[in-house]
């Protein structure tokens, strides 16, 4: 049996739903949001969207469960996007990272022409790690003591995708 989740661009009405995720301890932990957000600060995230960054949510039947974004720079860095996402906590491991991951990529290379994708993981996020060189990330370096996390500072590895021409 297959599980199966549409990705589709998230809207107003996920508020709600993201901010559920973002209140899951395993979701927080791999980012660096803080405990305890309120609903009203995602809500108003939502009513104010980045026209630079593309905004995605993993859905099944109403329920939110992952979500991901891409971020575009301007200027000199105008070929470079960065990603950030997260999957629900009682759903890792059923493609969702995949899949979102998967839609921004297809966004960056074939409809923003980006040639760089970057993002930062926890150095310990081995899941994370194994999602981004699945889909040809590679680490480029290590960077210590990047945020306090769960009561250490914890490292955390910059990675990049270079689309080749």
């Amino acid at each position: 049996m297959s599980f199966e989740f549409s990705i589709r661009a998230a809207c107003l009405e996920d508020a709600e739903g993201v901010w559920r995720l973002q209140s899951m301890p395993g979701y927080r932990h791999g980012t660096l949001r803080l405990p305890y957000p309120s609903l009203e600060s995602v809500k108003a995230r939502f009513a104010k969207p980045d026209p630079d960054q593309i905004f995605l949510v993993a859905e099944q039947q109403g329920q939110i469960l992952g979500n991901a974004g891409l971020r575009t720079f301007s200027g000199r860095r105008s070929h470079v996007g960065e990603i950030g996402m997260g999957v629900h906590d009682d759903h890792v491991g059923k493609g969702i990272g995949s899949a979102l991951l998967a839609a921004l990529i297809d966004a960056a290379d074939n409809w923003l022409n980006l040639r760089r994708l970057e993002l930062t993981v926890f150095a310990d996020n081995q899941t994370a790690l194994a999602l981004y060189r699945k889909f040809g990330f590679e680490e480029e370096g290590l960077l210590r003591d990047f945020a306090f996390q769960a009561g250490r500072h914890a490292d955390a590895m910059a990675m990049a995708r270079l689309r080749r021409s």
